[in-house]
């Protein structure tokens, strides 16, 4: 039976937050320049795609009758959603201020100007002039609102120009077409200024020329769409069509936020608004500019020092560097890889390698979200055409990345290997390998990242490789149930949700619960994305109350309430954001001295443990252990880019004390592997 005593942090509110703590990053004048110009982009993209996803989730609930939300619903959308726009908002203000009064003066001292048509000469007008003539002005398409008609249709997050005629003419449409040319221009400039306009400004400035219109009477907007794939039936028909169709629908799907210069006279606001048939909490005040994800791709000067992170070079793994043979090394004991810290490329190597040995018959593999260029895939293919059996399955259904996967899963079968997709109703998230062989061991892969060489040098996260033989059957077990050959895997080390993973956790918790009244020690150290499923939240607050220590390290979502009085004053919570996206999941039972560590695809949400395959990994290598022990230790003590999570939300940073020396816990872990290799 849940407590409804205790406390919860809205999931959303909650996100919100750690969104906050990536404009944190952009705010903190310790991180190199272009750092920060970067978490400007990560933060305007994260809260694109979260008005795309959750904010059409609980806009969908407007459709239900009152009394139908009141009975189905925990939640009050409408309340929610307004609490989400003061907190955007007041968030959106914050951005404003950084980027004006601390990130564009610091541009400046480095000799960066992103400048507007006021502040450039003849010459460079004359330049920008013919760049639009000759690369723009082709591109533009202008569309007039005739009162009555049908708007005009605007694309998904992409650019736009109200431009206002007054009231005796209508308002109409011109792209910016971003997607087409780059956002930024560089402009040559007499001197060693390094000179940058937004595509934008080009468009203003010609405007005039050009298009015979006034610049003082445009406007940008920005509309973001509802990007979930509404699949009316998952378990009739074809479900790989019914996706593919839905990826087409998702451009056209309902605007979820509507985003508009804050200068738009208030009648055109109104009669813009109308025309798309948005109501006010569409409507998002901002800026002369949108899409600042565009940051991503801001021109950098040649031969400036200090603008970016210090370089942090993938290392070789202590065994593999020297290896001959990785099959036969992995053969000899565990191991473990540490991404992006070490290096990425053993992986597709183990997998050409299996592709080219006699006594591999079979590679199975799980594809979550490939790269664009894969070398994974470029190794599966070479299987292929050396006569292995490969069996894939590809998940269809992971959010923007179905296009890519739906390629390489098409390439994957033309040249001939067992491709398999989607379930209805649930993903596959877990990331496994099995390269199965005829008389030597097995070899498996349990990661906690996807099989992408791009994610692997900004994500980090643990692989475990082992010729465990009684691992590696309860990876045939699991891609056994991916095949449909069997209904419940009948795994005996890995934790598989929806199957067994969440009691068996519960269990885990019970048994530190049972220690802590006996009174021995019990600790429960947690690392994960996040953490929203309410019943796990209770059994952690049950166990507080029961004396059990628990430290939690979530980067993102946390709906657990730490330090409260009678719910939770044996927790502690940090977050931890840095130049790396900390993405893996590690469970810690201190179980009496009988310890117990996992790796894991899973992170606490109902999502994970109810309506997705996941599988938890034990780590018995003592040796291994311990490497994933000193990083939560390392991660624990990081006083540089850890947030304390508190009832308060107020995100603040953890800091050293007078004596204490500084610790940035990603910098920390790479010195530490480093010194294995010495």
């Amino acid at each position: 039976m849940e407590n409804t005593d205790f406390k919860y942090t809205s999931r959303d509110i909650s996100w919100l937050h750690f969104n906050y703590r990536v404009l944190q990053e952009a705010m903190d004048k310790s991180v190199p320049l272009y750092e920060r110009v970067k978490f400007l982009a990560i933060y305007s993209s994260n809260l694109d795609e979260f008005f795309r996803v959750r904010v059409a989730y609980l806009r969908s609930f407007k459709s239900l009758r009152k009394k139908d939300r009141k009975r189905l619903l925990d939640i009050k959308p409408k309340k929610v959603l307004k609490e989400i726009l003061a907190l955007v908002q007041w968030q959106q203000r914050q951005f404003g201020r950084v980027f004006r009064e601390e990130i564009i003066p610091a541009l400046q001292e480095e000799g960066v100007y992103l400048v507007t048509q006021d502040r450039i000469g003849a010459e460079q007008l004359k330049f920008i002039h013919q760049y639009f003539e000759e690369k723009v002005f082709p591109l533009l398409e202008r569309k007039a609102y005739v009162d009555g008609e049908t708007a005009p249709f605007l694309e998904n997050r992409q650019l736009y120009f109200v431009i206002d005629h007054g009231e005796e003419k209508p308002w109409e449409v011109v792209n910016i077409p971003s997607n087409l040319l780059p956002r930024f221009l560089v402009i040559p400039s007499s001197n060693d200024d390094y000179v940058v306009m937004y595509l934008d400004d080009v468009i203003r400035a010609s405007l005039p020329q050009f298009l015979g219109e006034q610049a003082s009477r445009v406007y940008s907007v920005k509309v973001s769409r509802d990007a979930e794939l509404y699949i009316d039936d998952e378990y009739s028909g074809d479900l790989l069509d019914k996706i593919k169709a839905s990826l087409v629908e998702r451009e056209v799907g309902l605007p979820t936020r509507f985003l508009f210069d804050q200068t738009m006279p208030e009648s055109l606001v109104t009669n813009v608004r109308k025309a798309y048939g948005l109501s006010k909490y569409d409507m998002i005040p901002g800026g002369r500019y949108h899409n600042f994800n565009d940051f991503f791709g801001f021109p950098e000067p040649a031969g400036k020092e200090g603008l970016r992170d210090r370089k942090l070079i993938p290392l070789a793994h202590p065994r593999f560097k020297s290896a001959d043979h990785l099959l036969s090394t992995i053969r000899e004991r565990d191991e473990l890889l540490h991404f992006p810290y070490q290096e990425y490329n053993y992986i597709p190597q183990l997998i050409k390698e299996a592709a080219q040995d006699p006594d591999v018959h079979t590679l199975r593999i799980t594809l979550y979200r490939v790269a664009a260029k894969s070398d994974v895939v470029d190794g599966l293919l070479q299987a292929l055409a050396l006569g292995k059996k490969v069996e894939v399955f590809v998940e269809a259904k992971a959010r923007f990345d179905e296009a890519a996967n739906l390629y390489w899963g098409e390439e994957l079968k033309k040249a001939g290997a067992d491709v398999r997709y989607s379930f209805p109703g649930i993903k596959v998230h877990t990331k496994l390998l099995l390269i199965e062989c005829t008389k030597q061991q097995d070899v498996s892969y349990l990661g906690t990242g996807n099989f992408n060489e791009q994610t692997a040098r900004l994500y980090a996260d643990h692989a475990l490789l082992t010729a465990n033989e009684e691992m590696t059957f309860d990876v045939r077990q699991v891609f056994e149930l991916l095949t449909g050959r069997l209904i419940l895997p009948a795994t005996k080390h890995l934790l598989v949700a929806p199957f067994d993973l969440r009691n068996k956790l519960v269990k885990k918790i019970n048994r530190e619960i049972k220690h802590a009244k006996a009174g021995r020690e019990a600790f429960i150290r947690l690392k994960m994305n996040s953490l929203e499923e309410k019943g796990m939240i209770e059994k952690l607050y049950q166990a507080s109350n029961a004396g059990v220590k628990i430290q939690l390290i979530i980067r993102g979502i946390c709906c657990l309430v730490p330090g409260v009085e009678g719910q939770s004053e044996n927790i502690e919570v940090i977050s931890i954001l840095d130049r790396f996206l900390e993405h893996a999941r590690i469970y810690y039972f201190f179980n009496d001295g009988k310890e117990e560590l996992f790796t894991a695809s899973a992170d606490w949400m109902s999502r994970n443990l109810f309506r997705r395959v996941e599988v938890a990994i034990p780590i018995y290598d003592q040796r291994l252990r311990q490497e994933l022990k000193d990083l939560l230790d390392i991660q624990w003590a990081d006083n540089c880019k850890a947030r304390i999570i508190n009832a308060k939300q107020d995100d603040r940073y953890r800091l050293a004390a007078p004596d204490e020396a500084m610790r940035r816990s990603q910098v920390d872990y790479y010195e530490y592997l480093r010194s294995q290799l010495s």
